[in-house]
């Protein structure tokens, strides 16, 4: 994907020196590009917490250049391996609800377990890293590939005409490496001379939806429109939505979808109205482990002032603007639970499946 023209990745090694990680500090998108080093553990921990990096993917991908990380900072430690494993339950601390974030440790520690020396343990994780990130890669292209097939068909139905796609959040290629998760389809669709058109949730109270996604369809030339967040379900009435695709941040079993908060109120609104509604869900972001994600999925609750105050430019300046009372409490719950029933199907790697415990046992059998 292009910022400027220029083809960019989300994180990349420093050219000149591989032991620093670099990644755009995504809080001050699309007013700024900023770009800074992950040196430490603490800095990725940082990171992960506070949104520089966001997305499920991208967390896990970071997380995985983490461990290498903590393994370049257990040379000076005393008890390396020991060292290694309790840095690593911090770090998995930083985000509760993102599955990919203990799904890239764990694939790191795995694949660290049998090797010796803390030497040995820093080139085989930096390896391991690059590995994790490539195959996130290629699975944006392959969810893009599968979901493209979804559009051609309506955009066959409606004999060419405009395709309009309602999306939540941010699940572009700024919450991956490359390409994004629900947004895959769309660059695929885009580029294939199929005629889409992008209504773009606002995504209150972080509003990534109007800071990222709306920044990314802009600069791949994606005809767009922002609208607030209670808006989809009109559109939806007045037949100008042909299509939902939402990202995930945690799938379970048996297809219920942990994705931003709103996500829930939009399928619903789907439903009701007779329109798809597709989760782009990458294997790394199915928890195999649990099933009815309403009651365990655990949901992050965030910093009450991410709803009291908005944040944006004024005056050449990004700022923060308390929209309430001072003294009003506020609650901020990150995620809310689709249960499986609304959804139409699920977008992944290996194809695109039912959401149900049933259908994804066919696309990953080995999981079960």
């Amino acid at each position: 994907m292009k910022i400027n023209n220029k083809n960019c990745q989300t994180i990349w090694l420093n050219e000149n020196d591989n032991k620093i990680v670099q990644v755009f500090d995504q809080r001050y998108f699309p007013h700024e590009i900023k770009v800074i080093d992950l040196t430490s553990s603490d800095d990725v921990y940082f990171a992960i917490k506070e949104m520089v990096v966001r997305g499920a993917p991208l967390i896990g991908v970071t997380a995985a250049y983490g461990v290498y990380l903590i393994c370049l900072e257990a040379q000076n430690k005393e008890n390396p391996n020991e060292y290694i494993t309790n840095t690593c339950e911090k770090l998995k601390s930083a985000r509760p609800t993102a599955v990919n974030l203990d799904w890239a440790i764990n694939e790191m520690l795995t694949t660290l377990e049998h090797v010796n020396t803390t030497k040995e343990k820093i080139a085989v994780a930096l390896e391991k890293a690059n590995a994790i990130k490539n195959e996130d890669i290629q699975t944006s292209i392959k969810m893009g590939e599968f979901g493209l097939e979804i559009i051609k068909e309506i955009a066959r139905k409606k004999n060419g005409a405009l395709v309009n796609i309602l999306t939540h959040c941010n699940a572009g290629w700024l919450a991956t490496i490359d390409w994004g998760t629900a947004t895959a389809p769309i660059y695929k669709a885009f580029l294939a001379g199929i005629d889409v058109h992008i209504w773009v949730d606002e995504t209150r109270p972080r509003n990534q939806g109007a800071s990222l996604t709306a920044f990314e369809l802009n600069q791949q030339g994606v005809k767009h429109t922002l609208i607030a967040d209670n808006t989809g379900g009109h559109l939806m009435q007045h037949g100008l939505v042909d299509l939902v695709i939402v990202g995930t941040d945690r799938t379970t079993k048996n297809g219920d979808v942990a994705n931003k908060i709103g996500t829930y109120l939009k399928a619903l609104a789907a439903y009701d109205n007779h329109i798809p509604f597709y989760v782009a869900a990458p294997s790394s972001s199915i928890d195999f482990s649990i099933a009815d994600g309403v009651n365990n999925i655990p949901i992050e609750t965030r910093d009450e002032n991410e709803v009291k105050y908005i944040q944006g430019l004024l005056n050449n300046e990004i700022k923060s603007v308390l929209i309430c009372p001072e003294t009003t409490p506020a609650v901020n719950y990150g995620f809310d639970v689709t249960p499986a029933r609304l959804i139409t199907g699920l977008i992944t790697e290996r194809g695109v499946c039912g959401a149900s415990e049933e259908e994804l046992k066919k696309l990953f059998p080995e999981k079960y």
